[in-house]
């Protein structure tokens, strides 16, 4: 075994991806579902030549360089990749590769979910019946808002943004419009509008932000774009915690700027329970949990175990960031 490739997992990964490296590697592993702690990580990564490692994870110069010049490949079992010094892997011929697409199933599955939890005050409703709040029948208690007949707005018709678009229209809306950097041929495939953004927060009943997080987004989601909204809209996101102010999201909702919001991302990540948006009965908070299903991070560890074995093996990974 001396002879082979070692690689460091930063984390317990689902056995699929082990079950792929193990024939050619030599593994080693942080054993815990928390995140390895940094001073861990810089101990335990000298001399690999592949590292398998997760969102939560600083890979950063220091750990590069704690690595060594060994180091051909960093596969992170995650879309995102900001996490990783991309800037120094270039500089060193270091290979970055995500798992793109593999969990976009999930992702919209919750985020159809969220809606439906958010919008029929379902979690409100759990609470009452907890607390034995749920007395003889009410004509006006916990009214809840049906998506049929309703404008349902995208930021962002990707893969996910598409997924769940196409699962919303069973439902009877009335249109789905959408908003993104450019329009996209497929959105006639479900009947879905292009609109600019102040026409998107304007004329929605329900939002769904499925976009990355970049310098454009941003923020997008603040208290110009609450003011524009409708009072009885309702916001989803499940793209990135980064594209909503929480503060001015706080104050729309306090306010009545707008009816109700589900997140599953949020910034920072995980949001502090003390935080004012957890303790509003208008507001979901999930603990960021779009991929979390058996098919999808099974197929995100085997995705990353593949990458690793494609650059060894001198191929081009899939999701190749770099």
């Amino acid at each position: 075994m001396s002879s082979a490739r070692k690689v460091y997992v930063t984390r317990l990964v689902p056995q699929t991806g082990i079950d792929i490296l193990k024939p050619e590697c030599d593994l080693s592993f942080w054993e815990s579902d928390e995140a390895i702690p940094q001073d861990e990580l810089l101990k335990n990564v000298k001399g690999i030549d592949g590292l398998f490692c997760m969102l939560t994870d600083n890979i950063n110069k220091d750990v590069i360089d704690a690595a060594g010049p060994n180091l051909k490949v960093i596969a992170t079992m995650s879309v995102g990749y900001e996490h990783i010094d991309l800037v120094e892997c270039k500089k060193r011929g270091i290979v970055v590769a995500n798992t793109p697409n593999v969990s976009t199933d999930s992702v919209a599955e919750l985020t159809v979910s969220l809606l439906l939890l958010t919008s029929r005050r379902l979690l409100e409703g759990v609470r009452a019946v907890k607390n034995g709040e749920w007395g003889l029948w009410k004509p006006m208690w916990l009214l809840g808002t049906e998506l049929t007949q309703r404008t349902v707005g995208i930021l962002g018709l990707g893969r996910i943004g598409y997924g769940v678009a196409r699962r919303l229209r069973p439902f009877g809306v009335r249109k789905i419009i959408y908003h993104d950097v450019v329009c996209v041929s497929y959105a006639s495939d479900i009947g879905a509008d292009f609109v600019s953004f102040d026409e998107l927060v304007k004329q929605s009943d329900f939002i769904c932000i499925c976009c990355n997080l970049t310098a454009q987004t941003r923020h997008k989601f603040n208290k110009d774009a609450f003011k524009m909204m409708k009072k009885s809209a309702i916001l989803i996101n499940s793209g990135r915690g980064g594209v909503v102010n929480h503060d001015d999201l706080h104050e729309a909702l306090v306010n009545g700027e707008i009816t109700a919001a589900g997140i599953d991302v949020t910034e920072p990540e995980p949001l502090p329970a003390s935080h004012p948006l957890v303790s509003i009965p208008n507001c979901i908070v999930l603990p960021h949990m779009g991929s979390n299903t058996w098919e999808s991070r099974n197929s995100m560890s085997s995705t990353a175990a593949k990458n690793i074995l494609a650059v060894f093996h001198k191929e081009k990974p899939m999701g190749e960031v770099n």
